[in-house]
C-alpha cells in the first residue's frame, strides 16, 4: 500500500570556520593543528505538513542553526569544552550540532528526524541523523 501522507524535508545552510587537530596517527598530517571551513546543512523531517503547509518556519530553522553554530565559530575545538577528550572529526562535529538542534526544538515540534551534514570540500562530506520522538525534543 502506498503511504498517502508524504514525508517532507526542509533544509537550511550555514557555515562554520574552526581549528582543530586529530591526535591519532590514523589521521596523518591532520594530526597537526589546521583550519577547516565546514558548509553545514541542517535538514528537518516530518510526516505531512503543519497547519501552515510547511515542515517548520524557514526563518526559525535558519536562526536555530546559526545559534547552534555561534559557540563554535572561529574556535579551536581542541580547547572547546564540548570536545575535550574527543577527536573532533567531521562526523563528531555533525553529531554535536544535531544534538544541540534537537535540544533547541520546541516541545510540540512534530518532527520525526533531523540530519546535519557538513561538507569539508566539494568531494567530501559527512552527516549525522537523529530520530526524534513526536512532540518532544528528546533525541
Amino acid at each position: 500500500m502506498i503511504e498517502t501522507t508524504p514525508v517532507f524535508r526542509l533544509s537550511v545552510d550555514d557555515h562554520v570556520m574552526i581549528a582543530h587537530s586529530l591526535k591519532d596517527p590514523f589521521f596523518g598530517p591532520a594530526q597537526r593543528l589546521h583550519g577547516a571551513t565546514l558548509a553545514i546543512t541542517a535538514t528537518f523531517e516530518r510526516q505531512g505538513l503543519d497547519e501552515h503547509g510547511v515542515v517548520m518556519d524557514i526563518g526559525m530553522a535558519t536562526e536555530m542553526l546559526s545559534e547552534v553554530l555561534d559557540p563554535l565559530r572561529y574556535q579551536n575545538l581542541d580547547e572547546h569544552p564540548d570536545f575535550l577528550n574527543k577527536l573532533s572529526t567531521t562526523e563528531v562535529v555533525c553529531q554535536h550540532i544535531a544534538l544541540r538542534l534537537a535540544e533547541a526544538l520546541p516541545e510540540d515540534h512534530q518532527l520525526r528526524a533531523l540530519e546535519v551534514a557538513a561538507e569539508e570540500h566539494p568531494r567530501a562530506r559527512a552527516s549525522a541523523r537523529i530520530e526524534l520522538e513526536w512532540g518532544t525534543a528528546s533525541a
